[in-house]
């Protein structure tokens, strides 16, 4: 089975630590020239800061690495880094803009800046798990609707789609290795009045952690 985890879209988020701007933000990237081309996209948009801290992970090749752009050694790429090791996600860079406040905050003070910049832009973009998925519909009345709901929870999948009309009709995506036991399940519960229909196999992304709505931190008050 191949399952893997990546940020769900892109985002931007900002951070103030003793009058220093971190600006996170975090894109997918495929390859690492897709990776390489947002860093410097970002270098451009931001060439008056002091610093453009990045890091990527991509499947592709197994390709891992990081730049502290003149930040003192480990404090700020490598930090970003083991945000996105920590989470399991790949297909990720991140690039944390900093301008320079004019107040040192020593190596502790920067590599939690960055490490929190980081969490905060990937937290805002949200994670998709990427896996193989059986799409079903299912069929149900009104009163096994919420059964129904919670079974597809139980069983890793989610919600595409509901169609209300006389009775419910439910369009889920259940985890490949979870299906069968799913359609089991709910044809047993239901004494045999739901029968669930196969609609084919997709290998896509779907949403796993919600993106949290960002909110410009202040460190400084």
């Amino acid at each position: 089975m191949t399952e893997y985890y990546i940020p769900t879209g892109h985002s931007q988020t900002e951070l103030v630590e003793k009058r220093s701007r971190f600006i996170g933000q975090v894109w997918q990237a495929t390859s690492e020239e897709e990776a390489r081309a947002r860093i410097e996209e970002t270098k451009k948009q931001h060439y008056d800061a002091r610093h453009n801290c990045w890091c990527f992970r991509v499947r592709e090749g197994g390709a891992e690495r990081y730049s502290d752009d003149g930040e003192p050694q480990g404090t700020a790429g490598q930090p970003m880094l083991n945000v996105f090791q920590r989470e399991q996600v790949t297909n990720v860079v991140c690039v944390v803009t900093r301008y320079f406040g004019g107040i040192l905050l020593g190596a502790g003070g920067l590599v939690r800046a960055y490490t929190q910049s980081a969490k905060d832009a990937l937290d805002t973009a949200g994670i998709s798990v990427v896996r193989r998925w059986v799409a079903m519909e299912v069929p149900c009345t009104y009163s096994q609707f919420e059964e129904v709901r919670r079974e597809v929870l139980q069983h890793g999948g989610v919600e595409e789609h509901v169609d209300y009309g006389a009775d419910v009709l439910l369009s889920v995506l259940i985890p490949e290795e979870h299906s069968a036991q799913f359609a089991a399940r709910l044809l047993d519960a239901s004494a045999g009045t739901i029968e669930v229909l196969e609609a084919g196999e997709q290998f896509k992304a779907v949403p796993c952690r919600e993106p949290v709505v960002n909110v410009k931190k202040n460190l400084d008050k």
